[in-house]
């Protein structure tokens, strides 16, 4: 009853909010009535997202068979029939979504993001506008309705992944993005003779409307990607603008990435987007703080590689998440199931290292953001910050000999504790000249009395209950 009734009212809205084929789009600075929201109304919108930190990126579909990147199909240049033989083989007889949110909760994180179709257009639901998904391969299952059932079930939020390109639709018209893609310019307008940009973005719409009214509530929506200019596709191809106004209708509350080529609008995204690499500072448009996302991998590939070697650490992980929150960021970190439909070993690796870690250490994470510029962060350490508790967190890199010195800390805490333990730690502010047995500080300065070994944990934090 509870899903008949959320699908009635998505549709009704639509029904009031679908933009005309031919409407006007909003003009450069000027937001669209539908897209209106109060700065405080989108933080309220953002809130738990901007709380929870930590996300699992899914990315899974039939290029898990060839095991060779989730771009296998354009860097081989594999044409349709040829690659058909994964579609007509993939059957993930492992496949138990339980046992991936539950390994997912373990580790930390708070809301998943699985790719409902990526660009080979291989759908894992049971969509009406295709015969190219799941339901009609060997599997015979839509895999996406028992995802969502057990991360709720785990009290992980749902975000949904879906490419904006498609290299299987007939429709979609052949750019430098494609495998088919050549540059001989006559070869490719022959090759797009009979296709129609017009039909595929509705058939976009239809699968978009199916995956926003079939599922309950989504919280994040990750549209990818755009590549405007000469043979590619940005806002003008995708009518941008109109696809976002019928997402805004049908969940209100979503959060939406920036690849649908709006960055030129304060109303077209939600939140920017680096990937795989860590920004210097907190990114800001047009010298404006922004909420931010990075996605990153355990190695180099996205969907299953199986010959990939070059994985991360749980150490290099950790401190990846420590420094994206130390940033004011949200870390989404891509888990590729094989096509049997479990994680493979490395993976389950990593994520059990992530929630040895994270048991102990969630609270640095949980809340958290930049620390306010009068901390400054002491050598070999990042920082992060919990306004509400009051508490500022010293992730400590590198463990020193017995002293750690905090610059201009004096009177600006209480008590220090290491979070693994809670175990107290003892501080001083000698600024007297000293013997050569005796370690003294500059003014301003307090001196952390340390335990000689470093904790035995991946990264060590430290806890300041703050004035």
């Amino acid at each position: 009853m509870i899903r008949r009734l959320f699908i009635a009212g998505c549709m009704a809205a639509v029904a009031c909010m679908t933009v005309a084929p031919q409407a006007r789009t909003a003009g450069a600075g000027e937001t669209p009535a539908w897209a209106v929201e109060a700065p405080e109304k989108k933080q309220e919108r953002m809130a738990w997202w901007t709380h929870d930190r930590f996300g699992m990126f899914i990315h899974w579909g039939i290029y898990a068979m060839p095991a060779r990147h989730e771009w296998v199909k354009r860097n081989e240049k594999i044409a349709d029939e040829d690659y058909q033989k994964y579609f007509e083989r993939f059957d993930p007889d492992l496949y138990n979504p339980r046992q991936w949110a539950a390994q997912a909760r373990a580790a930390g994180m708070k809301y998943v993001v699985v790719t409902t179709k990526h660009h080979d257009g291989f759908c894992l639901w049971d969509s009406d506008v295709t015969d190219y998904k799941s339901t009609n391969t060997p599997c015979g299952k839509d895999l996406i309705a028992p995802l969502v059932e057990a991360f709720r079930a785990e009290g992980i939020r749902i975000g949904f992944y879906y490419s904006l390109i498609d290299w299987h639709h007939p429709d979609f018209p052949i750019d430098r993005m494609h495998p088919a893609w050549t540059n001989d310019p006559e070869a490719v307008k022959a090759a797009n003779a009979g296709r129609s940009m017009e039909r595929y973005r509705s058939y976009m719409k239809a699968q978009l409307t199916e995956l926003l009214t079939r599922f309950g509530a989504i919280d994040e929506l990750f549209l990818d990607f755009s590549y405007p200019g000469e043979n590619g596709k940005g806002h003008q191809e995708w009518r941008s603008e109109e696809l976002l106004r019928l997402i805004r209708s049908l969940q209100p509350q979503v959060i939406v990435d920036n690849r649908l080529d709006l960055d030129h609008t304060d109303w077209g995204w939600d939140f920017v987007t680096p990937e795989q690499f860590m920004p210097r500072e907190w990114p800001t448009v047009r010298g404006r703080r922004v909420p931010w996302e990075t996605c990153q991998t355990f190695s180099g590939s996205w969907g299953y590689h199986r010959d990939e070697y070059s994985w991360k650490s749980v150490r290099q992980l950790v401190v990846m998440l420590v420094e994206t929150v130390s940033k004011g960021g949200n870390l989404l970190l891509n888990a590729g199931p094989t096509a049997r439909g479990v994680f493979d070993g490395r993976a389950v690796e990593r994520l059990e290292g992530l929630a040895r870690w994270m048991r102990f250490h969630d609270r640095s994470i949980y809340g958290c953001t930049e620390a306010p510029q009068e901390f400054a962060a002491p050598q070999n350490c990042l920082l992060t910050y919990n306004a509400e508790k009051k508490r500022l967190y010293i992730h400590v890199l590198e463990w020193p000999f017995k002293s750690l010195h905090l610059p201009g800390y004096e009177g600006r805490f209480k008590y220090a504790q290491l979070l693994n333990d809670a175990s107290e730690i003892k501080y001083s502010t000698n600024t007297t000249p000293g013997s050569h047995t005796t370690e003294n500080s500059a003014a301003g300065d307090v001196i952390l009395d340390l335990p000689v070994n470093c904790p035995d944990v991946e990264v060590p934090v430290i806890e300041l209950f703050l004035e």
